[in-house]
């Protein structure tokens, strides 16, 4: 049986989301906290898998006008997924390299979103 592959999945920057959430994750699963704040750790969790997701649902929308919407929701939950880092490293449930680290992974997707908006923008106007 063929292996069926979908649009978003040839997509770089979606490829590199996952990697990202897989390493916040990974972050994640490797906290020194007492796990009190759930909430706030489930919010992580939810905010960096929504770059990918926002990806591939807007891919898979009718209109190149939806898809540029859900990839401004990707950025969104990219600089949620950043400001939460920041609030777990004042915590210091991260370090301050793994910190940077992520926030040098995550810059390069919020670059590569917003190239891609512009490429498909220019293919509307």
């Amino acid at each position: 049986m063929d292996n069926p592959k979908f649009s978003f999945e040839d997509l770089d920057v979606w490829q590199k989301s996952v990697n990202f959430a897989e390493e916040v994750i990974g972050t994640i699963d490797e906290l020194d906290t007492d796990r009190k704040h759930f909430r706030l750790i489930e919010n992580l969790e939810a905010c960096t898998a929504s770059i990918a997701l926002n990806i591939a649902e807007g891919k898979g929308r009718y209109s190149k006008k939806e898809f540029i919407r859900f990839l401004y929701f990707a950025r969104g939950s990219l600089y949620e997924t950043i400001a939460l880092l920041i609030i777990f490293q004042k915590k210091n449930w991260i370090n301050e390299t793994q910190l940077n680290e992520l926030k040098v992974f995550g810059s390069q997707i919020g670059k590569m979103l917003s190239s891609l908006i512009k490429s498909i923008k220019k293919t509307i106007n």
